[in-house]
C-alpha cells in the first residue's frame, strides 16, 4: 500500500524483528532502537495481542496531512495515523505513520521532552492495535493511563 524510502537496515531474517522503522524526509534521534522494538513487542504480549509485523514510518507534517486527506478524508494535521492491515483474528500487521513535526510541537505544548512525547506516540499506535480507542472521554482516559504505564516501564 505504501512506498518506503530511506529504509532502516532490514533484518536478515523475519525472526530477528517484527518491528521496522522507516524515515521519510525526517529522521528523529531515536536511540536504543533494538531495545525499543523489543519493548513494543512486550506491549503486545502484555495486552495479549498477537503481533505479525509492524512498520513505523516517521515523516513530516506535510506527508501525514496528504495521507490523512487521501485515505481518511480528513483535512487537518495529526501526530499519528495507524493502518491495521491484517484480517480479524490474524496476527497484527500494520503501518503506523508518525509526524515528527507534530510530535515536536505537541512536546512544546504539553511541556514535555521530545523524547518522551515521541515514545508516547509510538506506544499509542501499538495500543490502538491492541484494541484501545480514544474517541470518547473514558476511552481517552484509559488510553492515557496505558501510555503512562508503558512510558514509566520503559524509562525506569
Amino acid at each position: 500500500m505504501f512506498l518506503f524510502t530511506n529504509f532502516e537496515n532490514m533484518p536478515a531474517s523475519p525472526s530477528e524483528s517484527k518491528i521496522y522503522f522507516f524515515f521519510q524526509g525526517t529522521k528523529p534521534a531515536l536511540q536504543k532502537r533494538a531495545e525499543l522494538k523489543g519493548f513494543v513487542q512486550s506491549i503486545f504480549r502484555s495486552e495479549k495481542t498477537k503481533l505479525g509485523h509492524l512498520n513505523y514510518i516517521f515523516c513530516t507534517d506535510k506527508a501525514l496531512l496528504e495521507i490523512n486527506r487521501e485515505y481518511l478524508k480528513h483535512d487537518y494535521y495529526t501526530d499519528i495515523i495507524t493502518f491495521e492491515l491484517s484480517g480479524k483474528g490474524q496476527p497484527v500487521e500494520a503501518d503506523i505513520f508518525i509526524s515528527v513535526d507534530r510530535v515536536r510541537d505537541n512536546a512544546r505544548v504539553h511541556k514535555s521532552s521530545f523524547k518522551s512525547e515521541l515514545h508516547r506516540v509510538i506506544f499509542h499506535g501499538a495500543l490502538h492495535l491492541c484494541g484501545y480507542r480514544d474517541k470518547s472521554k473514558p476511552d481517552q482516559k484509559a488510553m492515557r493511563e496505558k501510555e503512562d504505564l508503558y512510558l514509566a516501564r520503559y524509562f525506569k
